[in-house]
């Protein structure tokens, strides 16, 4: 016999009551939802309290950022203090952006090292890292980890030295976490630890060869390619005068093949060159968006009295002419001839393209003083900006972009502290028919078939991107010469079946007539 259970009455009526509940309660959220979507799309510039998650920021960590400056110091090596993937995240970005060896040190921070604290690690990895390599210069970078955990880099580093153990190698403790900023930031943090290590520890630097040496200048190099620094070299040469490059990867990240490996590079500034730095005739930063405080050439003007130019990354003529104005200015001379023929030759690029310029509607999209330079070549040639994206927050972009889009009568949408899924929605809106930006923008293009420019850090699905030149007259006109040609690939493509549809009568609209 079969006992039947009768339903207890109280029990489903509880039940339906919290059915019911959880109904209205999740109506009442896609109602809250709605009104933060219509919040965010009328001002994606407001920080996005309500929300806690970004999908694919469209930026890198600030470790990212210190361990490409410590690669372009000649015989320096990294170590990340931190998990283990946090080394095997810019090792893998790097490797397959410049198709080049990267090696980067950990401490491998653990569980147990997140208790009790990494200095064990830290100690042991930096021992084992100087046996291996045998750097001159050691650059150790912190992370979100080591950083929230409290680690003191600076007495661990200092108990490392206290040893005896490494004589001759400069160990510099650089506070990078992920948290605080970009890869920007933790780029000019490191380069500017660096100096400040160097310059009061001077190696064989004499203050007299101001008086007896060519003078010299100082030359911050932010967002660029290695044929970028080679071709601004090759610009200040033409002047005649010589230049530290802080740092170097010209060739350090873009080095010939040979028969032999070296472990570590021999490209690169040297630690006797950035002892130096004091006495050159200026620095030149180029990149002006990082806020004063992170800035390598503010602090050399603060703190030696060396004049700081803070100056736009030289793309398109106007910023190229900032530059070249700068270096005269510097060595109270006159423009080289060869920069006068290649400015004009830049202008004549852009008479011919113009023509076809003014059928680009672009969003530029990546590391902030790259989104300015190229906004900037944008605006000049007569296309339509219709969205500057950055990972990064910084008053400076937000009002230098608002003054040249003003300047040319022009709206775009401005992104700061963003993500690719905002981007994509703006894109879309916008009617967007040009991006341009690093590698992860490569899912718009798939998604939605836009036009696509790979420029920045990191490209990872295409090979070549430290052999581009955006910089310079040369560089500009390059570059400018690659948009004009995508855009007349869009009218080139599916131009007769176009034609064929709008203008050719349909079949149906033609009667014939056999009977007269």
């Amino acid at each position: 016999m079969i006992k039947v259970i009768e339903p207890d009455t109280d029990i489903v009526a509880k039940k339906a009551v919290k059915a019911l509940m959880t109904e209205i309660h999740r109506d009442g959220s896609k109602d809250r939802n709605k009104d933060r979507n219509k919040d965010r799309n009328k001002d994606r510039n407001k920080d996005r309290n309500y929300v806690n998650m970004q999908v694919n920021p469209c930026k890198m960590c600030m470790p990212m950022g210190g361990a490409m400056a410590l690669k372009g110091v000649k015989n320096a090596m990294t170590i990340i203090h931190g998990s283990q993937g946090c080394s095997t995240y810019i090792r893998r970005h790097m490797a397959a952006h410049y198709n080049e060896p990267i090696d980067i040190a950990s401490s491998s921070l653990s569980e147990e090292g997140t208790v009790y604290g990494g200095s064990k690690n830290l100690k042991i990895g930096i021992r084992n890292l100087v046996n291996m390599y045998q750097p001159e210069v050691v650059g150790v970078l912190t992370t979100c980890l080591a950083e929230t955990i409290g680690d003191d880099i600076e007495r661990i580093v200092r108990e490392v030295r206290d040893t005896g153990e490494f004589e001759g190698i400069d160990i510099i403790p650089i506070p990078t976490p992920g948290y605080g900023g970009s890869q920007t930031e933790g780029y000019f943090d490191t380069i500017k630890a660096l100096m400040a290590h160097f310059v009061k520890k001077p190696i064989q630097v004499q203050k007299e060869l101001d008086e007896t040496k060519a003078p010299f200048i100082n030359i911050i190099l932010s967002d660029a390619t290695c044929e970028d620094v080679r071709e601004i070299k090759r610009m200040v040469e033409l002047f005649g005068v010589k230049a530290l490059f802080i740092p170097d990867i010209s060739d350090a990240l873009d080095a010939p093949f040979t028969n032999h490996y070296n472990k570590l590079s021999e490209e690169g500034i040297s630690r006797e060159e950035l002892a130096k730095v004091i006495y050159a005739k200026a620095t030149i930063e180029l990149g002006d968006l990082v806020a004063p405080n992170h800035s390598p050439a503010l602090f050399l003007e603060e703190e030696f009295g060396v004049k700081a130019y803070r100056l736009p990354l030289p793309i398109g003529i106007n910023n190229t002419d900032c530059l070249v104005k700068a270096l005269a200015e510097v060595f109270d001379t006159d423009i080289p001839k060869a920069l006068e023929v290649e400015r004009g030759r830049l202008m004549d690029g852009m008479i011919d393209a113009h023509k076809h310029s003014a059928t680009g509607d672009i969003a530029v999209f990546g590391d902030m003083n790259l989104v300015m330079g190229i906004a900037s070549l944008v605006l000049e040639n007569g296309m339509q900006l219709k969205l500057a994206a950055t990972g990064s927050m910084s008053k400076r972009f937000k009002e230098q972009l608002e003054s040249k889009l003003d300047q040319y009568q022009q709206e775009a949408e401005i992104l700061q502290d963003t993500d690719y899924e905002t981007i994509r929605e703006v894109i879309q809106q916008k009617g967007v028919n040009l991006m341009m930006g690093p590698s992860d923008g490569k899912f718009i293009w798939e998604k939605d078939h836009v036009d696509f420019i790979r420029v920045g850090f990191p490209v990872h699905d295409h090979v070549g991107a430290q052999r581009k030149n955006l910089m310079g007259y040369k560089g500009s006109l390059r570059f400018l010469d690659e948009i004009t040609n995508h855009l007349l690939d869009q009218k080139h493509k599916g131009y007769r079946e176009r034609m064929y549809q709008t203008y050719f009568p349909k079949k149906e609209n033609h009667k014939t007539h056999t009977n007269l």
